[in-house]
């Protein structure tokens, strides 16, 4: 048995990660700002009043976790906005990068004493945040937000790894989620299983990768 972190675990791909992780027979501690009736229904530990744009809900995160050992850290809360030439909402990219690319490395460095020799931590982050692989444009913040988590999470992987501890990015498809208007090509059973597939195959010698939840590596 795992001893498994999720945070963003209340809908989407973080609670269908949830549900099937915990069938597996891990233990989850599911991190949100509220708990929804569909996550109290799975076996998890809920640590919920979590919002990641208030200092005080690391402590929060610290206090719950106290005496836990971690096995696996899943950065999984997101949030979307688009922004366009027409439409430049500064507002929306400071709030895109505060969720999406600080509080995942708040949420690590929070728990990292947590974690030990043989741990992983994956970041859920976007094939939109790939430089090479934007051909379309727009969406600013959120684009930016996920370039900056992957070069946090690069570095990351690089620090880590004299401490054994693997690090790797995770972009979980185009899923039909509350965040895409349930306009996806995959859904959240698919993505969680194929999100769950890459967390086995993580280590040391990996680490610091970057893939679509089928396999495909992708580039930076």
């Amino acid at each position: 048995m795992a001893i498994i972190v999720i945070t963003g675990a209340s809908s989407g791909i973080g609670l269908e990660l949830t549900r099937q992780l915990s069938t597996q027979g891990n233990h989850i501690y599911a991190i949100c700002r509220q708990a929804t009736d569909e996550l109290k229904a799975t076996n998890a530990s809920i640590i919920d009043g979590i919002d990641l744009t208030e200092e005080q809900s690391y402590e929060s995160i610290q206090k719950a976790l106290e005496n836990v050992s971690i096995d696996v850290l899943i950065n999984n809360a997101g949030i979307l906005f688009n922004e366009s030439l027409s439409n430049m909402n500064f507002e929306q990219i400071e709030t895109q990068m505060t969720i999406n690319a600080i509080a995942p490395m708040k949420v690590t460095m929070a728990l990292l004493n947590h974690l030990s020799s043989g741990s992983k931590i994956l970041m859920t982050t976007s094939r939109m945040g790939s430089i090479e692989d934007n051909t379309s444009g727009g969406y600013y913040g959120y684009r930016a937000s996920k370039t900056a988590l992957n070069s946090f999470t690069k570095s990351l992987a690089i620090d880590l790894k004299n401490k054994g501890i693997s690090v790797g990015l995770v972009h979980p498809g185009f899923v039909q989620t509350k965040m895409t208007g349930f306009n996806g090509d995959i859904t959240v059973e698919q993505s969680a299983n194929g999100y769950i597939k890459l967390i086995n195959q993580l280590n040391l010698d990996n680490s610091g990768g970057f893939w679509h939840v089928n396999g495909e590596v992708l580039p930076w």
